[in-house]
């Protein structure tokens, strides 16, 4: 990885900012971004702070990134918007559907769009696409997420048909329950509706699982390390699971 150039989004926190700092560590200069610029200064790598909700904040994350560090050979998208806020798809309003595939559909979609053609004519790239195991599984209430994480499988294997023959390789994680600040927030709703305590909604979201835990980030941030690296050129259109052996 050294001197390879890193674009990580949602690299912040959580997955994402574990991501970084294993890249960086492994001697990649990093970009980070994310919405928030205090969250963002605290990792201690560049960064750009920058809505990827939109198109010119996906360019401007780019742009960026290609200005200061240089052109970009590593691309981890790993920001996204959770599902704590859906409902029933009967009573789901139809603004959340929108802005869920803003944040987690059309944000990696326009990434990958003003990178991918580089790191061909280079004939060297790295995409890692954050998707979930709801991006094969359904989750009830979750009619938006669900389908923006199946959409990012699909994205990941279009991209690595397209850029394949080029030396580029795309691929998906799919972690299953990890304790972040996005799940967090899911795991207060659920308690919330369900009248019990959040420990509890954590407590069973462990029980799903062979070890009776929920993941690190760093554990999934691993495995994103690795598919960047040289060593994962072989790795190609593939959708890894990272959940301990859990069924869903």
């Amino acid at each position: 990885m050294k001197g390879r150039v890193a674009l990580v989004t949602g690299g912040g926190r959580g997955i994402g900012r574990e991501a970084a700092l294993l890249l960086a560590a492994a001697g990649a200069r990093v970009m980070i971004t994310a919405r928030s610029a205090t969250e963002l200064a605290a990792v201690g790598l560049e960064y750009v702070a920058a809505d990827l909700g939109t198109a010119e904040g996906c360019a401007l994350a780019v742009a960026d990134t290609e200005r200061r560090l240089g052109p970009i050979d590593v691309l981890v998208v790993n920001h996204g918007i959770g599902s704590a806020h859906e409902r029933l798809v009967w009573e789901q309003d139809p603004a959340t559907w929108r802005e869920t595939m803003r944040i987690n559909l059309d944000a990696p979609f326009e990434l990958a769009r003003l990178t991918v053609g580089g790191m061909c004519k280079r004939g060297f790239g790295r995409l890692v696409f954050t998707s979930s195991t709801a991006g094969e599984k359904a989750e009830r209430s979750g009619s938006a997420y669900s389908a923006s994480k199946h959409g990012v499988i699909g994205l990941a294997r279009a991209v690595a048909q397209d850029a394949g023959p080029f030396g580029v390789t795309s691929n998906a994680v799919l972690p299953g329950w990890v304790r972040t600040a996005m799940a967090e927030r899911s795991a207060q709703a659920e308690a919330k509706r369900r009248d019990v305590s959040v420990e509890q909604v954590w407590r069973e979201r462990a029980a799903l699982y062979p070890q009776n835990r929920v993941l690190e980030p760093i554990e999934v941030a691993q495995v994103i390390a690795f598919l960047c690296s040289e060593a994962a050129g072989g790795v190609n259109g593939e959708a890894i699971t990272v959940a301990l052996g859990g069924l869903w």
